[in-house]
């Protein structure tokens, strides 16, 4: 294999096997972020992308699939936005290992890595995705232990990380008898996000912000995650999980954590990892009768939908965190498809002082992080409006953190990928943290309410507004 130029990380030689490499989580997410890091000059010296899939391809087949995937998803997307130098060298780097992989049957996958790792020689790290359903995860485990791939290996799983509590234990079960926790990468691409991050560094490195990080000055927390995205040609998958397990259990709960966690340590991998997961502990379990369940008018009409499916597409909750910072402080949590528009928002809503000044605006002081893209902080504060009188209005300042001096931000899942070929493991999510979340879950996913109807372009059931009170919700629809 020839060397690129826009590999100078250096590290160990690295096998990234991703399995599942002509589906749709690879195509939109994990070719592009693995191309982006490339681009970058953020890759090991010496690699090698494998693609394993069911059916045949050769090499030149699979790379032309990559280079579509790129021109619709890629950086900057579309066909003139691929530098030829860059994926000239990527593109030598590639191969497709075909006819499936099981603990009976390898397929062609141990030949061409060990062709690859010829080609590279020597020792190599092997980094194997699964971009598959959860339902494959046991297999595709088990079979990295019967064919020796297993040892030193880094496995990186996708979300959800099962699908129930018992599901749950039934994997981590099933992955720890192969693999030890440390090679365990379970990805949340939320984590990756790079305002996500701030939830606690803006926090922890700013004494302004981490004095008013409590209860006695914040009256509630609002993540706020609607899409005006139907379900694509994800159907199949979709239906089978739903907006609870799709986005609430996973994203929004760890979120959840990044904003309510306690001061760490420090911000190693450990200790980042032991405040998040053990401010999930603290989490109530889900009481039903604050949460809200929707379904959009025209989901059963998609193709491969059953007519009488019952399939969440929106979900609202009000969820409470007994620690003494934020005892009796409601989390309001909401996501959806096919509403009224689409972001991904935390708000810290401020109370509202005891003073001379009455008649205050419930969102007049609101600290928001806007996770999309490279992400945003936004500060809204009351003030008066300028010119006679004393009529009070909301002023507003935003830092977009494309901005900050010397900002080189990744996408979430090229962050995460690059972590794991670190070997960096601090936003990932543990066992005990996912083991919590099941419990917070489990009456919701045991006794769920009816699903509620709601029209496409709406912000979901109307039911779903007094979870917000006596705030609302700060996203309205008419942004």
């Amino acid at each position: 294999m020839a060397d690129t130029a826009t590999s100078e990380s250096g590290g160990a030689p690295t096998v990234f096997v991703l399995f599942g490499a002509t589906g749709d989580l690879a195509k939109r997410m994990v070719l592009p972020a693995f191309y982006e890091l490339a681009q970058e000059g953020l890759l090991p010296e010496q690699w090698a992308l494998v693609g394993n899939g069911r059916g045949e391809k050769t090499d030149d087949e699979f790379r032309e699939h990559i280079r579509a995937a790129l021109e619709e998803f890629g950086p900057g997307e579309g066909v003139d936005s691929i530098d030829e130098k860059v994926w000239s060298s990527f593109a030598d780097r590639v191969r497709f290992a075909g006819n499936g992989f099981t603990a009976d049957d390898p397929g062609d996958l141990l030949t061409v890595i060990g062709d690859v790792k010829d080609e590279l020689g020597g020792d190599v790290q092997l980094v194997h995705y699964i971009a598959l359903p959860p339902s494959t995860f046991i297999d595709y485990t088990e079979a990295l232990g019967a064919h020796d791939l297993a040892e030193g290996a880094r496995v990186v799983y996708e979300k959800p990380f099962g699908t129930s509590q018992e599901n749950f234990e039934k994997l981590d079960e099933a992955v720890h008898a192969i693999v030890d926790e440390k090679q365990v990468y379970r990805i949340d691409h939320f984590l990756g996000k790079e305002n996500t991050q701030n939830l606690h560094i803006l926090r922890f490195a700013n004494g302004m912000i981490e004095g008013i990080w409590n209860r006695e000055h914040v009256e509630q927390v609002q993540i706020d995650v609607p899409e005006t995205l139907d379900i694509d040609d994800r159907a199949e998958f979709y239906d089978a999980t739903g907006a609870v397990l799709d986005m609430l259990v996973t994203h929004l709960f760890q979120v959840a954590a990044e904003v309510a966690m306690e001061p760490p340590l420090s911000l190693g991998a450990d200790d980042l990892q032991t405040a998040r997961e053990s401010v999930i502990a603290a989490f109530r379990p889900l009481d039903t009768s604050e949460v809200v369940l929707g379904q959009y008018r025209g989901y059963q009409d998609t193709p491969g939908i059953a007519d009488d499916s019952s399939t969440d597409t929106f979900v609202a909750a009000r969820m409470w965190v007994d620690t003494d910072r934020w005892r009796d402080v409601p989390f309001v949590l909401r996501t959806g498809k096919m509403l009224g528009t689409s972001t991904q928002r935390v708000s810290l809503v401020f109370r509202r002082p005891e003073g001379p000044v009455k008649h205050l605006p419930a969102d007049g002081a609101v600290l928001t992080f806007d996770l999309s893209g490279d992400g945003r902080v936004d500060i809204a504060m009351t003030v008066k409006e300028p010119g006679p009188g004393e009529d009070l209005g909301i002023g507003r300042m935003s830092l977009d953190l494309s901005t900050v001096s010397d900002a080189e931000p990744l996408s979430p899942y090229s962050r995460l990928i690059l972590d794991v070929l670190d070997g960096d493991r601090s936003l990932f999510t543990r066992p005990d943290g996912l083991a919590h979340v099941w419990e917070v879950a489990a009456p919701l996913l045991t006794s769920p309410p009816d699903v509620l109807p709601y029209e496409p372009g709406s912000m979901g059931p109307e039911a779903a507004n007094d979870l917000a009170s006596p705030c609302g919700w700060l996203v309205t629809g008419d942004e």
